[in-house]
């Protein structure tokens, strides 16, 4: 039938036409217009091939690709074939010509618009609405992947005994379809009845029917359509309520059904379906009754049941029978939550025992000897030496160090493992003497070295500075030889082009040096094409033209192990500290990665940014995955990065974990089996923060597996505020060699504290056993207190209030000095804790911390000393015992330095030299010489303080000006680590 149109024609205008020239050069700029903008479209894809394939992990970004292109196509095409179907099908179903309404007149006009461009006009449709869908469609390659890759496991929700893979595999595609149908019925629905309206299917002002017979039952069965997919998603919201989250009194994020959904909207759930699908039966009837009555009648039963059945009769159920008693009908499902919490986050099998927190001991011997078998105190504190690394270790404007450095096991001279403080000498950009485009890219390219520091002693030039195991430019120490370049690293932000003409800034033991890279990794720029393709990706035309780049010349990008990992493991969520590790002559990144769902069924959510979060993450440390919310998870992959290479290799380490074993399926391959994982590197993996931050939080109240005593909240911890910390946020945990009170000897642990919920008393010790060459790797021990503690919080305010404390601050005053304190450590010891926290000052002539005291605190005293061993002597009331090496006197100093006059006037000549070096040292500026002097300038100023007599006729170290001790009035000389009060030598600190 011919559409109604035609319309008056007039004499035609000639317009001049541009000459042939003209036209030609109108196209040539057409096409060239075109072609440069295919070509940057198409860099970014090129430039990720290459990066892939320059990683050996082609497969990954190949499979990717392949997925989302499939989905696109496959949605894409579907979403424009039904939207397209349906115009065409309502335009086939147009009526015949017939008296002309003011309606139809008045839209006629547009059908004779319309009529020449209406197969345009449906492929234009068509081929929007399936570019959108595609596009959507793509985006869900991870619910594809793990759909089709799932792995059974072994577990079964306790409601409706299907397999916890139903709910995180196949559930969330299941709801994708869902979303997908009745997103292609409305649009569908929208547009056929436009096209209805359009050519006088449907009438909205018109006298006579408002329908005809072919538009009511096309409509009618778009409808029918879009009812039924209402009944599929009652039915699938039935299994929803597994794992749908709500507002409870027991916790925060629930998840898992409640006495009102298992009773309530679960049997609502299953007649509202009963209903739709009654509802969806009478829209398809209308293909033989032509008539809408009975269902719209059936459309407002329908949602008249989902407001009373689905809305009212819950509510009912929860106000009349649930409230009365809400502890007894919740238990059940209570229960349920507890276990399925504790095994999604893998802290059911924690062990928990009651502890008093009371010394169990009045012998004050046994306490100081058990006191240095429980722990290695780590007195250099990572989150706060960092500013001392940068200062005696820069050696150069252009290094840096990160602002908190990591704590590792290395060997010490026995053989034996020592806690190591250890960071490496990155590069850094803001430092060079002068920037350039060849300075930034070619010439500076890599940091260089890793400086290791032992953790539970200092260093004695100066004084309290870190003990140094590592150290220098090249590297010298324990770690033996290795290579030191690093181009791979977490300051490593730019790209680096190396390898070709243009040389590198670089070090041997001469001197500075220069190098030209020879590792394998990187995109080669010897060819144009992949320059220019460059040039685009990064916006760079140098890149292009540049007389540094030529044979031989790669460029080094995505130089972060977090963006590494990211990248050629898509699908794994990545801790937020990576931490360097010296293994077989490398320095490998150590990356933690997890797996996780959001579809454990009862389980509860966990936000990952706010639960990692702690007082260093304000400016310090990287948060993992800021929105992700989980209810599952486990460090299912160790992940390595090459700092030289940048090579990228993924070990197995959760062999049980069936997400894992999903995306293994996926990704064939990429993941290498546990067993291949060296043993040097072994001894260096560690129990990550990020899930030990998340198992703390959730052990806040998942600690109790009674149903009552959960609800009731009366045993409910939190994870205390950093006391030490001038940034708000939650105390951070510590890696610590540690002895948990099972345990016959010290094991690296990662150790927390709680505090009863609005209480600041201690109420719970946490410690995991962190090493992963132990057969106990990841046994979680929590110490229940059962007795009034003191906590972290309390322990600092008393240590704030301390006399010798007050009189040290003041002293410091005068010296242009402040104090930093450090971690605080606590430790179980016989019944009770320990507490111990190491104390810098910072500022005066030198602007890092050095540690100057050592406070600890046991029972209900605390004390404030100048070595750890004097601080543990004092706290157990314990005199002649010798300090443990641990102490902040330099190792290896048998006697104190010489004393009198001519002491005193040597030490002040050496003071006014260095002074002086360190003045000629930095106008030129030599930063070796000038931390040289700054270390001398600083130990003299430590004898000149030391040898100078009190009002007492004594120096600060308790002698005479000849050298003698003296014990008070008796004069007898008192026995090493006695206790006395020391006082911190004035103007140590004021330079």
């Amino acid at each position: 039938m011919p559409d109604r149109g035609g319309g008056p024609t007039g004499p035609r205008i000639r317009v001049g036409r541009p000459s042939r020239r003209a036209r030609t050069l109108l196209m040539t700029l057409g096409v060239l217009a075109v072609l440069a903008m295919a070509f940057v479209m198409f860099a970014g894809f090129w430039t990720d091939w290459l990066w892939y394939r320059s990683v050996s992990y082609s497969s990954v970004f190949t499979t990717t690709l392949w997925t989302k292109i499939g989905l696109f196509l496959v949605f894409g095409l579907l979403m424009a074939v039904v939207v397209g179907l349906n115009i065409w099908l309502a335009h086939r179903l147009r009526p015949p010509l017939s008296a002309m309404s003011l309606e139809q007149q008045s839209l006629d006009r547009y059908r004779m618009s319309l009529a020449p461009y209406k197969k345009w006009v449906l492929l234009a449709i068509t081929a929007l609405v399936g570019l959108i869908a595609g596009a959507s469609a793509s985006g869900q390659w991870r619910t594809w992947l793990m759909y089709v890759n799932g792995v059974a496991f072994g577990q079964k929700d306790p409601q409706f005994h299907l397999d916890v893979s139903f709910y995180a595999f196949d559930l969330p595609w299941y709801r994708f379809l869902l979303g997908f149908g009745f997103a292609a019925t409305v649009l569908s629905l929208i547009a056929a009845a436009l096209t209805h309206y359009l050519y006088g299917g449907l009438r909205v002002t018109s006298p006579g029917a408002r329908a005809t017979g072919a538009a009511t039952g096309h409509l009618s069965v778009l409808l029918g359509v879009f009812v039924s997919l209402k009944a599929v998603a009652y039915w699938l919201d039935r299994y929803g309520l597994a794992v749908k989250s709500s507002d409870f009194k027991a916790t925060d994020n629930w998840t898992g059904l409640r006495y009102v959904d298992a009773n309530a909207y679960l049997p609502a759930k299953t007649i509202l379906f009963c209903i739709a699908a009654i509802c969806a039966v009478l829209f398809f009837a209308t293909l033989w009754r032509r008539t809408w009555q009975l269902p719209v009648i059936g459309f407002g039963l329908m949602v008249l049941s989902a407001i009373l059945i689905g809305g009212l009769y819950p509510a009912i159920v929860q106000k009349f029978q649930v409230q009365p008693n809400e502890q007894a009908k919740e238990a059940p499902f209570i229960r349920k939550n507890i276990e399925a919490t504790r095994d999604a986050y893998d802290i059911n099998r924690a062990q928990v025992q009651d502890y008093s927190g009371k010394s169990t001991t009045d012998d004050d011997a046994k306490l100081r000897a058990s006191a240095d078998d429980a722990a290695s105190y780590r007195v250099m504190d990572p989150n706060v030496v960092s500013p001392a690394f940068q200062q005696l270790q820069q050696k150069r404007n252009y290094y840096q160090f990160p602002k908190t450095l990591d704590v590792d096991r290395y060997k010490d001279a026995d053989g034996k493992d020592q806690d190591t403080v250890i960071g490496l000498r990155e590069l850094n950009l803001n430092g060079i003497p002068k920037r350039n485009w060849i300075n930034d890219h070619f010439t500076y390219t890599h940091g260089y070295g890793a400086i290791a520091a032992r953790g539970t002693t200092t260093g004695k030039n100066p004084k309290g500075s870190p003990d140094f195991t590592e150290s220098g430019l090249p590297t010298t120490g324990d770690l033996g030889s290795y290579e030191q370049r690093i181009y791979y690293g977490e300051k490593t932000e730019q790209y680096s082009i190396v390898g070709g003409p243009q040389k590198e800034l670089d070090y041997e033991e001469d001197g500075e040096k220069t190098t030209s890279y020879k590792g394998d990794s990187g995109v080669s720029l010897s060819n144009t094409f992949n320059r220019a393709a460059y040039a685009v990706a990064f916006s760079e035309p140098q890149i292009l033209y540049s007389g540094a780049i030529g044979d031989g010349s790669r460029i080094l990008y995505n130089r972060t192990p977090k963006e590494r990992v990211e990248a050629v493991a898509p699908w794994l969520t990545i801790d937020g500290d990576a931490y360097p590790a010296v293994v077989n002559k490398r320095i490998q990144w150590v990356v933690d990665a997890y797996t996780t769902t959001n579809g454990y069924p009862y389980a509860s959510r966990t936000t990952l940014g706010d639960t990692t979060a702690d007082s260093l993450t304000t400016n310090q440390r990287a948060v993992v995955a800021q929105q992700n919310q989980v209810n599952y998870i486990r460090n299912s992959v160790k992940a390595t990065v090459d700092a030289y290479d940048g090579k990228v290799t993924l070990y197995e380490w959760d062999t049980k974990d069936p997400v894992l074993k999903t995306w293994r399926k996926a990704f064939p391959g990429t993941v290498q089996p546990r067993s291949d994982i060296p043993q040097e590197l072994m001894e260096h993996l560690r129990y990550p923060q990020d899930l030990f931050k998340v198992q703390r939080e959730l052990l806040t109240r998942y600690h109790v597996t009674n149903p009552a005593q959960f609800y009731s909240g009366s045993d409910a911890w939190q994870v205390p505020d950093d006391p030490t910390n001038k940034e708000s946020g939650s105390v951070p945990p510590y890696y610590l060699s540690i002895k948990m009170p099972d345990q016959a000897a010290q094991k690296f642990s990662l150790t927390t504290t709680f505090t009863p919920k609005g209480r600041p008393d201690l109420g719970a010790f946490m410690a995991v056993d962190a090493d992963a060459a132990s057969k106990d790797y990841g046994t979680i021990r929590l110490l229940r207190v059962t007795s009034t503690v003191k906590g972290p919080g309390q322990v600092q305010s008393e240590l704030n209030g301390n006399d010798d404390v007050a009189e040290f601050v003041r002293n410091l005053k005068g010296t242009d000095s402040d104090i930093e304190y450090g971690n605080l450590l606590t430790v179980p010891l016989e019944g009770g804790f320990l507490y111990i926290e190491p104390v810098y000052t910072r500022g005066g002539t030198q602007n890092y911390p050095l540690l100057r005291k050592v406070a600890a605190s046991y029972g209900s005293k605390t004390v404030f000393k100048n070595s750890l061993g004097e601080a543990l002597n004092e706290v157990f009331g314990v005199t002649g015992a010798e300090p443990p090496e641990e102490t902040t006197r330099p190792p290896g100093e048998t006697q104190p330095p010489a004393t009198g006059d001519a002491a005193l006037k040597k030490a002040i000549a050496d003071a006014q030299k260095a002074y002086s070096e360190s003045e000629a040292a930095l106008k030129k500026p030599d930063w070796d010489a000038y931390g040289k002097a700054q270390a001398a300038l600083q130990d003299a100023l430590q004898r000149a303080a030391a040898a100078q007599p009190t009002s007492d006729g004594k120096t600060p170290d308790g002698k005479t000006p000849d050298g003698k001790k003296s014990n008070g009035a008796n004069g007898a000389d008192a026995p090493s680590g006695s206790g006395d009060k020391a006082k911190e030598p004035e103007g140590t600190e004021s330079g």
